[in-house]
């Protein structure tokens, strides 16, 4: 019966295309997607592939709100043609791209990282929310998402993710609180990542993440946050006087500039580093300390940019400062991105403001 419906459509649909309007290629499509709805899951793959002709051949001729009525009515089937399913999925248009790169269970990994690497921000936000992703489509998606496609997919609990991509994706999550809480509560962060993105996270987030955890997940983000707080109190305190000699010598004599501080980082002396950090933005020893041993790059960039640094000399820093795991290469490059757009104004007014605040915050009681 179905066979033969489909059969007797044949001349009206080559009416429809030579002749017809836009209104009777659409009138034709509706007809002919009704057609397929009603009888589709009974037919075998010739007959499926009859109508996938019929639908392809009328998908190019008409408007894209006949296209995306058509992407709607297909996306959720099983057994929806193949091909036409794939043209939708290829559109420009997101209304008609959309669904059917969110839904189709039609649509092969292959295609969907194709479509992945060259497609704009609304296809690749569209991917990211399908219920099964494997991890050589997520590393795509990684690597040109925006931050809105990056939180997408990391709320995703079916979205799988390769060594680098999760290490690329902990490394966007620095100065994001809401990406951090999204993969702090994934169950299948990698111990070490969860680390490393605690690490870096504000002590609000923190907060939130146990407060918003399932039991299981708090009890495991209490204990990485529980061995941090034991290794920051284990850690000894430094000795800066010979640094701070010196540093203040080189200040005297116009000799403390960005190459000085260059060859502190690159020759590994970090003492140095953080003495000539302090002095150039008139800040307290003991504040560029927390931040040149302190997990955030972030931050660091903040008195670096001040002090007028070029890029090589803060890359220097990023990667040779003593912490116990280097700094991987997605990291760095997010770094110097930021460093690029922070301004020298901003910086600067930010250290006015550490400035300011670590003096009210040795300021003695008044007597009441």
């Amino acid at each position: 019966m179905a066979q033969q419906a489909s059969q007797s459509i044949i001349a009206e649909l080559e009416d429809a295309v030579r002749d017809g309007t836009s209104a009777k290629r659409v009138q034709t499509l509706r007809q002919v997607t009704d057609l397929f709805l009603n009888d589709g899951d009974r037919l075998n793959d010739e007959q499926v592939k009859v109508f996938d002709d019929v639908l392809c051949l009328l998908v190019a001729r008409v408007e894209t709100r006949a296209r995306a009525e058509l992407s709607k009515r297909l996306a959720p089937l099983d057994y929806a043609p193949f091909d036409v399913i794939h043209h939708l999925a290829w559109d420009d248009d997101i209304g008609v791209a959309g669904e059917v790169l969110t839904h189709s269970s039609r649509l092969s990994n292959a295609a969907l990282r194709e479509i992945a690497s060259s497609k704009g921000q609304d296809h690749l936000f569209a991917i990211s929310a399908r219920e099964n992703l494997p991890a050589f489509v997520t590393d795509v998606i990684i690597d040109r998402g925006e931050d809105r496609v990056i939180r997408r997919l990391a709320k995703n609990a079916g979205a799988e993710f390769s060594d680098n991509g999760y290490s690329t994706i902990v490394a966007r999550a620095e100065g994001d609180d809401e990406l951090v809480e999204i993969l702090g509560l994934r169950i299948d962060i990698p111990a070490k990542l969860l680390r490393d993105l605690l690490q870096r996270a504000k002590d609000t987030v923190r907060a939130r993440l146990l407060a918003i955890a399932s039991p299981r997940a708090r009890e495991e983000i209490s204990q990485v946050l529980n061995d941090i707080a034991q290794e920051e109190a284990e850690a000894p305190r430094r000795n800066y006087g010979i640094a701070e000699e010196l540093v203040k010598l080189m200040k005297q004599l116009n000799e403390l500039d960005d190459v000085a501080v260059y060859k502190f980082a690159e020759q590994g002396k970090f003492d140095e580093v953080t003495v000539a950090l302090a002095v150039l933005n008139d800040m307290p020893i003991a504040m560029i300390e927390r931040l040149v041993l302190g997990l955030r790059s972030d931050l660091l960039l903040i008195p670096c940019r001040s002090a007028k640094l070029n890029w090589p000399t803060v890359e220097a820093i990023l990667r040779k400062r003593p912490l116990p795991h280097a700094i991987d290469h997605a990291t760095l490059e997010i770094a110097q991105r930021d460093y690029r757009r922070l301004s020298l104004e901003t910086a600067q007014r930010t250290v006015r403001f550490w400035q300011l605040h670590n003096r009210i915050e040795k300021q003695p009681m008044a007597a009441g």
